[in-house]
């Protein structure tokens, strides 16, 4: 499996913006900054995220993007499906092919289909609040809150 820079940095900006923008709109040189992300590629990802009412924009001074809804009502799986990010094990090729069928690709198959599916559950579980809520210690560490993913 992989996920392009495109859906990698969609989570990155969303769980910025999650962390900085309680009080007021963030603007995108600076979480551009901050993830050091190019701020064009963040315009063209936060149009499509804005599009599925995932955020809202405030145009002028002290403009930029805030959270449309809370964090805990954000999952990954949306944010993904914003950006167009597709995410899938494998292909797993044409199961109504006239070619005489193959055991081994067959059962292969409901490896890959069981996978995604796994996947698919734990991108719609895991929310924007849930990574979001990394804290940084005094002493220079990340603690990261655990939740649970099942396969």
């Amino acid at each position: 499996m992989k996920i392009s820079t495109k859906g990698q940095y969609a989570v990155i900006a969303m769980i910025d913006l999650a962390r900085h923008s309680q009080t007021h709109p963030i603007p995108l040189p600076k979480i551009a900054s901050r993830q050091n992300i190019s701020q064009h590629y963040l315009e063209q990802l936060f149009v499509k995220m804005r599009r599925a009412d995932l955020v809202k924009s405030t145009r002028g001074p002290g403009g930029g993007y805030v959270l449309a809804v809370p964090p805990s009502q954000i999952t990954m799986k949306a944010v993904l499906s914003a950006v167009n990010e597709e995410i899938r094990p494998v292909d797993c090729g044409d199961e109504n092919s006239s070619s005489p069928p193959n055991p081994a690709v067959s059962g292969s198959r409901k490896l890959w289909q069981k996978l995604e599916a796994a996947i698919d559950r734990t991108l719609t579980e895991t929310t924007l609040e849930d990574l979001s809520a990394v804290q940084e210690t005094g002493s220079g560490e990340v603690k990261i809150p655990d939740f649970q993913i099942s396969i």
